[in-house]
C-alpha cells in the first residue's frame, strides 16, 4: 500500500504566500514537501519571498512564481514552471480567492466579471492543469466558501463564483479517478484574516462569531489540518465539499 506522507513530495499552493496558503506552505515543508509559492501581484511579493525562506529554512526545495490566474495560458505557465522548480507536481492547493460583499442592484459588470473570473473561471483552469501534469495518485484541493450552504444577502458574486467549484470537483474526480487522483473542496466559515474584515462592519463581525462554536471565526489554523488530512491519509475522500465552519451553516 501506498504510504501517504507529504514527505519527499512536490506541492503547489496557489495563493500561498500569506494568510491560509502561507501557513499551508510552511506546514508542507516542516513535514517534508517541496513547496511551490504562488502570488498574484507585486503586493504580494514580500509576504511570498518571506514564506519562501521559511520553505527553505526546513531543508527542502521552494520555488515563487507570480502569475494571474485569470488567464488559462497563466495557470498552464504556473504548472510547467512548478515542474521546473521542484519536479512533478504532487499536490496541487488553490487557496486563491476575491470577496465582495455588495447588492445586487449596486454590482457593476466589471465587478461581477471580476469576481467570477478570479472565483470559478481560475480554479476551473487550475483544475484543468492539475489534471494534466499532476503525478499519478495526486491531490487536488480548492478552498470555497460556507456560503455555499448559507441564505444570505450581499454574497452574490462571492458565493454565485465559488459555487461552480463544487461542480468542477465532482467532474474533475471523476474524470482523474483512473489515475488515482483526488479532488476535493474545504469551504471554511468566515476566516479571522484580512480577506474577510475589509467586507465587513464590526457589528456583522460579532454576528457571524456568535454562529459557530466558541464564539468565534474559523482560524487558518483549523482548516490547514483537514487540506494535509486530504492530501495524504484522507485520499479515499473524493468529490466532496468539506463545510468546517464550527457549526456556522450547514446543508
Amino acid at each position: 500500500m501506498t504510504e501517504h506522507t507529504l514527505k519527499g513530495k512536490n506541492v503547489l499552493i496557489a495563493g500561498g504566500g500569506k494568510n491560509l496558503g502561507g501557513l499551508l506552505a510552511r506546514q508542507s515543508a516542516a513535514a517534508g514537501a517541496n513547496v511551490v509559492i504562488h502570488y498574484n501581484s507585486d503586493g504580494s511579493r514580500e509576504e511570498a519571498e518571506a514564506t519562501l525562506a521559511a520553505v527553505e529554512a526546513e531543508g527542502v526545495q521552494g520555488a515563487v512564481l507570480q502569475a494571474d490566474l485569470t488567464s488559462p495560458e497563466n495557470v498552464a505557465t504556473l504548472f510547467a514552471d512548478a515542474e521546473k522548480a521542484v519536479g512533478r507536481i504532487d499536490v496541487a492547493v488553490n487557496t486563491a480567492g476575491k470577496v465582495l460583499r455588495k447588492p445586487i442592484v449596486d454590482t457593476t459588470e466589471d465587478e461581477y466579471d471580476s469576481m467570477l473570473d478570479i472565483n470559478a473561471k481560475a480554479a476551473y483552469f487550475f483544475l484543468k492543469e492539475a489534471g494534466r501534469h499532476l503525478a499519478d495518485d495526486g491531490k487536488i484541493i480548492t478552498v470555497v466558501t460556507a456560503l455555499l450552504a448559507a441564505f444570505t444577502d450581499g454574497y452574490s458574486t462571492y458565493a454565485g463564483g465559488k459555487s461552480p467549484v463544487e461542480h468542477f470537483t465532482r467532474a474533475a474526480s471523476k474524470e482523474f479517478a483512473d489515475r488515482g487522483i483526488s479532488v476535493n473542496a474545504v469551504a471554511p466559515g468566515p476566516m479571522d484574516t484580512p480577506f474577510f474584515y475589509g467586507q465587513e462592519t464590526p457589528e456583522r463581525v460579532e454576528f457571524h462569531k456568535s454562529q459557530a462554536m466558541g464564539n468565534q471565526l474559523t482560524q487558518i489554523e483549523d482548516i490547514a489540518p483537514i487540506i494535509r488530512f486530504l492530501a495524504t491519509e484522507g485520499w479515499w475522500i473524493t468529490g466532496q465539499t468539506i463545510f468546517a465552519n464550527g457549526g456556522y451553516t450547514t446543508r
